[in-house]
């Protein structure tokens, strides 16, 4: 084989080698979570993500719709602009 068939085959081989990583790299771009915040008092009964104060241990467990303790997780920076009958969502407990 050539030197220059020999080049143009490593070439080929870095060439292939770095899009393949690229791709790797840009499927696992898509993985990546948006940032979320804890949102107090959006919840209905029943439907809260986590810990909602006392009696209560985990998801699910919120025993009144928008429970003040209790949260649910939203995209971040929506938070306070959800509505509910109780007024807007908090980034605190109630």
């Amino acid at each position: 084989m050539s030197h220059q068939k020999h080049a143009s085959r490593a070439r080929s081989a870095v060439f292939a080698g770095a899009l393949a990583m690229g791709l790797a790299m840009a499927s696992h771009a898509g993985d990546a979570k948006p940032p979320m915040d804890k949102c107090y008092g959006v919840a209905k009964a029943g439907e809260n993500d986590c810990k909602a104060g006392a009696g209560t241990s985990c998801a699910g467990t919120s025993k009144v719709d928008y429970q003040k303790n209790a949260w649910k997780l939203v995209p971040d920076g929506t938070c306070t602009q959800i509505k509910t009958p109780n007024g807007n969502g908090s980034l605190a407990p109630g």
